[in-house]
């Protein structure tokens, strides 16, 4: 039985549209979670940060998380940063692809390619 793929990150973001065309375009079934609308819970996060850490995680050069004041920016934490994550998921680096125990941060199509067993095409 195929490992279950899951894409998640937000739909109109110009990332998560490359990463899920690469994976159709590749024949790869998956499901997509858009942490944007059906949120995304605590212990998921902690279960990547866990993974990959927190550092990772997060999406230091978006909007969202260059408007915090300072102070918020200032000495994160892990549970700090999760928290932050959890309440504003557009702070989440985007996609994030869960492979069954494996998870693949940000999109690129050589990592893909290597992670899915997949022979890159010129």
């Amino acid at each position: 039985m195929p490992t279950p793929i899951t894409i998640h990150g937000i739909k109109n973001c110009d990332t998560m549209k490359k990463a899920r065309a690469w994976l159709e375009s590749h024949g790869i079934a998956h499901d997509f979670h858009d942490y944007k609308a059906k949120g995304i819970d605590g212990a998921t996060l902690k279960a990547w940060a866990g993974k990959v850490g927190w550092q990772k995680l997060l999406n230091r050069s978006g909007t969202t998380f260059r408007k915090l004041p300072d102070a918020r920016k200032e000495g994160l934490t892990e549970t700090s940063a999760l928290a932050l994550m959890e309440a504003q998921p557009s702070m989440i680096k985007r996609p994030v692809l869960a492979l069954g125990d494996r998870l693949v941060v940000g999109f690129d199509a050589a990592d893909y390619a290597a992670a899915l067993g997949q022979v890159p095409r010129d």
